[in-house]
């Protein structure tokens, strides 16, 4: 696995080694110990989840308030643009964005450490993306960021109007949510 460093702290991309011949391919997708010592972390990972999305689907900024969840999230059909935004008070980063393409056939994985907000838009139909969290899911504590906010500019390398849910419609802006962390 090759860990790359991002603009912001604590947050990476990981490449796994992929084995391939005419038969196809083999890879580790996950090692506890060897994510532990890349990431120099000691989180453990307590759901899985899978969702198969068409193009256009954003779905994000999501985080929870209480029990912040890590995500290791990577995609095994189709494409996305994957982004993580630092919301940590005191981080280095604090506000800043990072957005990656995350594909079957590059095979990256984002860490998305707790304590950031994490969303994607779908770039290929048929697309099913994967993650790991740290911690479970809590309906209550979750908190969506607008995803289009002016404050943090994402740059979401999709063209056209993206396909958003209900909560993903109803976001709050980043500056509420940082006048609410005060």
């Amino acid at each position: 696995m090759i860990l790359t460093e991002t603009p912001l702290k604590d947050c990476f991309v990981l490449e796994p080694k992929v084995f391939g011949d005419a038969r196809g391919f083999f890879l580790e997708s996950f090692n506890q110990r060897q994510f532990n010592e890349l990431t120099k972390t000691n989180y453990n990972f307590v759901q899985d989840n899978h969702s198969m999305s068409s193009t256009g689907v954003l779905r994000g900024l999501h985080l929870q308030k209480n029990n912040p969840q890590g995500k290791l999230v990577r995609v095994v059909a189709g494409e996305v643009f994957d982004v993580a935004v630092d919301v940590r008070i005191g981080s280095v980063s604090f506000g800043k964005w990072f957005g990656v393409r995350l594909s079957a056939e590059n095979k990256k994985q984002l860490w998305v450490p707790p304590g950031f907000a994490h969303g994607f838009v779908v770039l290929s139909d048929n697309t099913q993306f994967l993650y790991k969290t740290t911690d479970y899911y809590a309906p209550a504590e979750e908190i969506c960021i607008q995803w289009n906010d002016s404050d943090l500019n994402i740059d979401w390398q999709y063209k056209g109007d993206p396909k958003l849910s209900e909560k993903d419609r109803k976001g709050i802006t980043f500056r509420e949510f940082s006048k609410a962390l005060a």
